[in-house]
């Protein structure tokens, strides 16, 4: 279909990628999934052609292959209008302090493979001089706390890449990059976690406020869960005296 507009979903095999791609699909986005494991993101892909009547293509990638990246991104048939990002790995915080292969793969997942990968899109779209940018980060970068400082030390660096990507692309046509901060998200990533409810939601929920950020609602940065923004300003703000002595 001439001029329909194409999203590019990194992580397609995730429950919060498949719900992503879902949405941009209703609204008659060409859909392409990315992913190492290619059984889940076909899934997904079946799963969103019968909900939407939108064929979905999966293409395999795996981020921590870096080399491999800018051949990926030159190598797209048809370079996306939106790429987003959803690439995440929780880790189990206690092995990593005792494991370096574990830690190191918590912290390329979240940070350094889709940093370089998002780089390459960033110079392609620049090139064009369009093309949206979507990241998701999470609130565990706002401030390190004991119960997972190498998920949160990872997803802190990746805003601050996103933040300085967005600063060197403002003047650069219509490229834009989104922040994207989910809380806790009922996927299969936290299903052994007890999540508050309160400031639990579903992918369905991160997908809409990615899909308004990206196109009804233009936003740099977002919380998914509203009131986390609150909770974290207000554990940003204690004093590392008081902070150092909590268990959360």
């Amino acid at each position: 279909m001439t001029g329909t507009k194409s999203i590019l979903v990194i992580g397609g095999s995730s429950d919060i990628g498949h719900a992503t791609a879902l949405r941009y699909a209703k609204e008659g986005w060409r859909v392409t999934l990315a992913a190492r494991d290619l059984a889940a993101a076909q899934r997904n892909a079946d799963d969103i052609g019968t909900r939407s009547g939108v064929d979905t293509t999966v293409q395999s990638l795996d981020v921590l292959q870096t080399g491999q990246l800018a051949g990926f991104v030159a190598g797209l048939s048809v370079l996306p209008d939106t790429v987003v990002c959803v690439v995440g790995e929780l880790g189990d915080q206690l092995r990593a302090q005792t494991d370096p292969e574990l830690a190191t793969t918590i912290m390329r997942t979240n940070f350094e493979a889709p940093s370089l990968l998002l780089e390459q899109f960033a110079q392609a779209f620049e090139a064009r001089g369009s093309g949206t940018i979507v990241g998701v980060s999470s609130v565990a970068g706002d401030r390190g706390r004991a119960s997972n400082y190498y998920y949160g030390a990872a997803k802190a660096g990746f805003t601050q890449f996103l933040s300085g990507l967005r600063n060197r692309l403002a003047l650069a046509g219509k490229v834009r990059v989104v922040t994207v901060k989910p809380g806790f998200v009922r996927t299969k990533m936290t299903a052994h976690m007890k999540l508050p409810a309160p400031l639990t939601v579903q992918p369905d929920r991160v997908a809409e406020d990615i899909y308004r950020a990206d196109v009804t609602r233009p936003r740099d940065v977002i919380y998914v869960a509203r009131r986390f923004w609150l909770v974290m300003a207000i554990i940003c703000a204690l004093p590392e005296t008081i902070f150092k002595r909590m268990r959360i």
